[in-house]
C-alpha cells in the first residue's frame, strides 16, 4: 500500500473498525514507514484530545444559576423599560418623515405641471384667438387646398 492509502484509512485502523486483513497491512506500512507513523502517532493524541474535551462536564446547576442571574437582570435592567417606546417611536417616525417627502414630491411635481400648463395655454391662445376670427369652414378648406 502506498502512503496516500495509508492516510485515508489510518483514522479507521486508530478507531479499530478496519477488517483484520487491511488492519495488518496498515500496521506493517507503519513500521516500515517513518512519516506515516509520525502522521499516526500525530493523529491518535489528536483523537485522543477531543475524546477528553467531550467529556468534560460543567460545574453542577450551571444552567439553573445561569438563567436566575438573567431573569434578575432582565428584572431589575434600568433601560428595560425606557427603552421600548423607543423601539416604537422610531420607525414611526421614520415611516411619517418618508410620508411628508413623498407628499411633498407629489405636490411639487403638481405645481410643475400647472406651471407647464400655464405656458402651454398661452402659447395657444394666439392660435385659439384666430380661429374665433375665422369661419371653420375655410379653415378645413385651406388645410385640403394646400
Amino acid at each position: 500500500m502506498d502512503c496516500k492509502t495509508i492516510h485515508s484509512k489510518l483514522f479507521f485502523y486508530l478507531e479499530g473498525s478496519l477488517g483484520n486483513e487491511e488492519a495488518l497491512q496498515v500496521e506493517s506500512h507503519i513500521v516500515r514507514c517513518a512519516g506515516c507513523r509520525a502522521f499516526a502517532e500525530e493523529l491518535k493524541a489528536t483523537i485522543s484530545f477531543i475524546e477528553k474535551e467531550k467529556k468534560a462536564e460543567l460545574a453542577p446547576f450551571f444552567y439553573t444559576r445561569l438563567k436566575a442571574k438573567l431573569e434578575i437582570r432582565e428584572k431589575t435592567a434600568p433601560g428595560f423599560i425606557r427603552y421600548r417606546p423607543v423601539r416604537i417611536l422610531q420607525p414611526a417616525l421614520f415611516s411619517l418623515l418618508l410620508i411628508i417627502g413623498i407628499y411633498a414630491g407629489v405636490q411639487i411635481g403638481q405645481s410643475g405641471k400647472n406651471i407647464q400648463a400655464a405656458q402651454t395655454q398661452e402659447e395657444m391662445i394666439p392660435f385659439l384667438n384666430e380661429m374665433e376670427t375665422e369661419p371653420i369652414e375655410v379653415f378645413l378648406s385651406e388645410q385640403d387646398g394646400n
